[in-house]
């Protein structure tokens, strides 16, 4: 004889209502791949905050701000500063033109910038990107070739025969980049070079060799005659000492500004 259970009610008003039914459970392969996706970004998309239409991530303004305004500016600047000369006699400013040898050798200059690479055509300048965009990065292409023409009027003499001679050493350093076996590496390693050695000759030799003193030319003879001779000779200007200074800061700014273009416009980092 096969025990009964009891069967006890509950009479209690407040007790849960019992429901039977059978818990089941899927395994992971039973799970529809798509159907998760669509599970969890929504989930991610609950739990984040929505995108304004018009909001740019902060990286991205950095990056629009610092090509488009900041680099423009470092060029600008290195083009005021280029032709800046600082008289002896009062001390007065004097702003000089470039050559004509300084532009042709700064468009040469960019074309080495092109072919190896550093500055991308095609990243800079395509039928992708709007008319703006072409415009804003054609500015910003034309001061860098505006820098770099004050560049070479900075590091290059005025006149007489060391014009002649640091002239034709940037002009035999370009030729030879621009139509030997390119390497890249050799290019910066010789325009750099270049450029230290022809700011030591201007300012610390050539200076030297002129006296920045005051007075009349007789004056000047008789204090000192062999400077006096030199720039008779070599036919240099005399100028302030704090040219120098000046050009000094200029070349330095001219190369952190190369250091930090990006060889394409569109790039992030």
């Amino acid at each position: 004889m096969e025990d009964e259970k009891p069967n006890i009610e509950t009479t209690d008003p407040e007790a849960p209502e019992v429901i039977d039914g059978e818990l089941v459970l899927a395994g992971d392969d039973e799970i529809d791949p798509e159907e998760e996706t669509k599970l969890s970004s929504r989930k991610d998309e609950s739990v984040g905050f929505p995108e304004l239409p018009g909001e740019k991530p902060s990286n991205e303004n950095t990056a629009f701000y610092f090509q488009y305004i900041l680099l423009p500016l470092v060029f600008i600047t290195v083009t005021l500063l280029g032709g800046l000369r600082i008289g002896v006699e009062d001390g007065e400013f004097l702003f000089l033109r470039p050559a004509l040898i300084c532009l042709i050798y700064s468009a040469i200059l960019l074309v080495l910038f092109f072919r190896a690479k550093l500055i991308d055509l095609e990243g800079w300048f395509s039928d992708k990107f709007g008319a703006a965009k072409n415009i804003a990065n054609g500015l910003v292409i034309f001061t860098l070739f505006a820098a770099s023409t004050q560049v070479f009027n900075s590091l290059i003499p005025e006149s007489g025969l060391p014009f002649w001679i640091i002239a034709f050493c940037f002009f035999w350093t370009l030729w030879n980049n621009l139509f030997s076996e390119f390497d890249t590496r050799r290019l910066l390693q010789s325009l750099g070079g270049l450029f230290g050695l022809a700011f030591i000759v201007k300012y610390l030799l050539l200076a030297n060799l002129v006296s920045a003193e005051e007075g009349s030319w007789i004056t000047r003879v008789w204090q000192n005659p062999t400077k006096e001779a030199f720039a008779y000779f070599l036919d240099i200007r005399r100028f302030s000492s704090a040219t120098g200074y000046i050009q000094f800061f200029t070349l330095i700014l001219y190369l952190i500004g190369l250091f930090v273009v990006r060889p394409s416009s569109s790039e992030s980092k």
